[in-house]
């Protein structure tokens, strides 16, 4: 079943547009080596990833994807990681395969192209602009943009408005459960990506409108 085609489309970032897996890892290992504990692996790392940054220092400093970390412990840690990661946000992050050619075809049907993203903006913007995505999108919509992260609706909620248009007309690409929840509680319909970070499940559990493998399968979809 064809897709009717968007006024716009929002995106999500890590794990969608760009594997910022590599740099994150670094960071976590960076926290957790100035704390006397032992680092992380990149793949453990990966499972980690996508509820935004305290989850991810929470998960690294347990072990545990929902264990909560200890206060005292979180406040030492959570400085740590920022510092590093704001000097080093993007040193080893790359562009998935395709993704240029998918928004430069959204583009050129004249879509409105958001980053939504859980990362705060601090992080995000350096990360668009040093990997060349920044003059794609007419919006982006961070972590610290609207007082909810995804999976609540709030961000993309703030991009219908943003765009005056009603959820119908909009579309929302990302790679995780937390994309999908956001997307049909904010009424959009949503394609997802088959190589992202889902703590390890497959997306196609998660129900979205579509599974694609590359964002060069976009113009088929509509």
């Amino acid at each position: 079943m064809k897709l009717d085609l968007p006024e716009v489309v929002f995106i999500d970032l890590d794990g969608t547009l760009v594997d910022s897996v590599p740099d994150l890892t670094c960071a976590t290992n960076h926290m957790l080596s100035s704390l006397g504990l032992a680092k992380a692996s990149e793949a453990d790392v990966r499972s980690w990833v996508g509820n935004g940054i305290p989850r991810l220092i929470e998960r690294a400093l347990t072990g545990e994807m929902q264990q909560k970390a200890e206060t005292a412990l979180l406040q030492k840690a959570l400085p740590l990681f920022l510092d590093y990661y704001q000097q080093f946000p993007c040193e080893s992050s790359q562009v998935y395969p395709d993704v240029f050619t998918g928004l430069s075809w959204l583009k050129k049907k004249q879509i409105k192209l958001a980053c939504v993203t859980n990362k705060d903006e601090t992080f995000t913007l350096p990360l668009l602009e040093k990997l060349g995505l920044k003059d794609y999108f007419d919006l982006v919509v961070s972590g610290d943009t609207t007082p909810h992260k995804k999976p609540h609706p709030a961000p993309l909620l703030y991009g219908v408005d943003y765009f005056r248009i009603t959820s119908e007309k909009a579309l929302m690409i990302g790679d995780s459960v937390n994309d999908v929840k956001a997307a049909r509680a904010a009424g959009l319909a949503i394609i997802c990506v088959s190589y992202g970070y889902n703590h390890g499940q497959p997306i196609s559990a998660a129900a979205p409108n579509t599974v694609i493998d590359t964002f060069a399968e976009l113009e088929s979809l509509f």
